[in-house]
């Protein structure tokens, strides 16, 4: 079940620590759920639960640099000393290939929260025959000037004291300014969601929130600017079913509006079976939001009008 834990070597030398909870009815297709920084796949255990219940075998695997995942290049808080972009892409289909090795003839879906929704998009345009569908929750891949000036401070940080050390501009950036941008906020992590439990979870967990280092910075960058180009997304299959998600409370995606700017995007750029939901009252990480069980239901929704 998702509580034990699981070991596969990925090409890229890594030792990817992952989590499997197999479809508890007839199966039906098989979802591989890529997870936001400074987090890890343990914390998707009740989606999985619920997926399962409905037939889908779940696969969660902590990136690189994340919870248990081990690699000779890839510290906590480090996709690789080099390449980190390529390779943690790569991961995501060595876990790909794996699930379709161990249940063969079913569709697969991919999913990706915030982060991991930037390295779905990735995977998805660098193989774009490898999967049924696509959902991708609480990221934002138009972060426009301001992401431009960031990846100009990350390349001053690297000159001046490497790429294998903290950030100490875009943690101010981004996770602090997110959390001032709570009125009346309890932590500085409210802006995950209003439930205080998962919260304080987040905070209390020893896997999650530590300070990434400037080369995964840069990487994260690389993966928002390069998966929504336009000539990345036309090599996806015209008619692939995408789901978009996200919190109209989420300064994450500047209240869901770059949600919607990732949805006309990909239609713009000649997708027909594009579904975009903003949840009102929801911030950044849905699936621990209060009102989760409303999400998570139209996910399953729309799992089943796939045929899946």
């Amino acid at each position: 079940m998702f509580l034990d834990l699981h070991f596969h070597q990925s090409p890229t030398g890594a030792r990817l620590a992952y989590h499997h909870h197999p479809a508890e009815s007839v199966p039906r297709g098989i979802v591989i759920v890529c997870h936001g920084l400074a987090e890890h796949s343990r914390r998707y255990r009740a989606f999985a639960e619920a997926l399962a219940a409905r037939g889908y075998h779940v696969y969660a695997h902590d990136h690189r640099g994340h919870g248990e995942t081990t690699a000779a290049d890839a510290a906590l808080g480090l996709f690789a000393r080099k390449d980190g972009y390529s390779k943690v892409i790569a991961d995501v289909v060595a876990m790909r290939d794996l699930a379709t090795s161990t249940h063969p003839g079913l569709p697969v879906i991919l999913f990706g929260h915030s982060m991991g929704g930037l390295i779905a998009l990735n995977v998805a345009t660098e193989h774009p025959q490898a999967f049924a569908a696509l959902s991708i929750w609480n990221s934002n891949f138009n972060p426009g000037l301001a992401g431009r000036f960031a990846q100009s401070v990350l390349y001053v940080e690297q000159m001046l004291k490497g790429s294998d050390v903290p950030s100490l501009i875009l943690p101010k950036a981004t996770f602090a300014a997110w959390g001032r941008a709570i009125p009346g906020h309890r932590t500085a992590f409210d802006w995950l969601s209003h439930d205080p439990k998962e919260v304080d979870a987040y905070i209390a967990d020893p896997l999650c929130g530590f300070d990434a280092s400037v080369s995964m910075w840069r990487d994260i960058f690389r993966l928002t600017f390069a998966g929504a180009d336009s000539e990345r997304l036309a090599r996806l299959p015209q008619r692939l079913p995408v789901y978009l998600v996200g919190g109209a409370e989420d300064p994450a995606t500047n209240m869901g509006r770059e949600i919607h700017w990732l949805g006309q995007h990909m239609l713009d750029a000649g997708m027909t079976d594009v579904e975009t939901i903003i949840y009102e009252g929801m911030r950044h990480e849905t699936l621990n939001e209060i009102g989760r069980e409303k999400a998570v239901g139209d996910f399953l929704t729309w799992l089943g009008n796939l045929g899946a």
